[in-house]
């Protein structure tokens, strides 16, 4: 089992553990160090959901840097027991963690409640697209999709009405942020 800390907010340096698991691939220090300072170091306020919670850096890093709500959700069982187990030793009470098929809970999710979803689906499942298709009804005005791929998000079908805002690379990561076309200026 290895471990991977929190960069930023309330738990800065606070670790995670990262259980051994097929195809899990903790979101690197260096990719969300970037993805916060483009949402800004603050998301107080912000519904945010982390789809596919693998480690929990995404969902975890969005709490410690005020979110009022993160859920996340996790199909592996050992996976949600320990996102769990660092919810509880953190005290982390906007956290909320289902232990579900993140495509089947945001199909049936509240429509329009969140301002942030982060999608990191296991690349070898190539489920991208459908998890985009998935989380579009979930964004609440305004909202953000956060995206990272195997393949550069310009490679993965758009979204009608949406448009890559900020995107990056990290080895052989692609990530970035998609929104309304209509929240396009700066």
């Amino acid at each position: 089992m290895g471990e991977i800390r929190i960069i930023g907010g309330q738990w800065k340096r606070s670790k995670l553990p990262v259980p051994d698991a097929p195809g899990l691939r903790p979101t690197s220090d260096r990719v969300r160090e970037t993805l916060f300072n483009w949402l800004g170091q603050t998301l107080a306020g912000w519904q945010v959901l982390d789809a596919f919670a693998g480690s929990g850096a995404l969902g975890f890093e969005a709490a410690s840097r005020e979110a009022a709500s993160v859920v996340m959700l996790e199909r592996d069982a050992k996976l949600a027991a320990a996102l769990r187990a660092s919810q509880q030793r953190l005290k982390a009470g906007a956290i909320e963690i289902h232990s579900t098929d993140a495509l089947g809970w945001m199909r049936a999710g509240p429509r329009g409640r969140f301002d942030l979803i982060l999608l990191d689906p296991p690349f070898a499942a190539q489920l991208h697209a459908a998890a985009i298709d998935a989380a579009l009804p979930l964004l609440a005005p305004g909202g953000l999709l956060y995206v990272e791929s195997p393949e550069s998000l310009s490679a993965l079908p758009c979204p009608a009405g949406f448009s890559i805002w900020k995107q990056g690379r990290a080895g052989a990561v692609h990530y970035g942020l998609l929104r309304q076309d209509d929240n396009l200026a700066p």
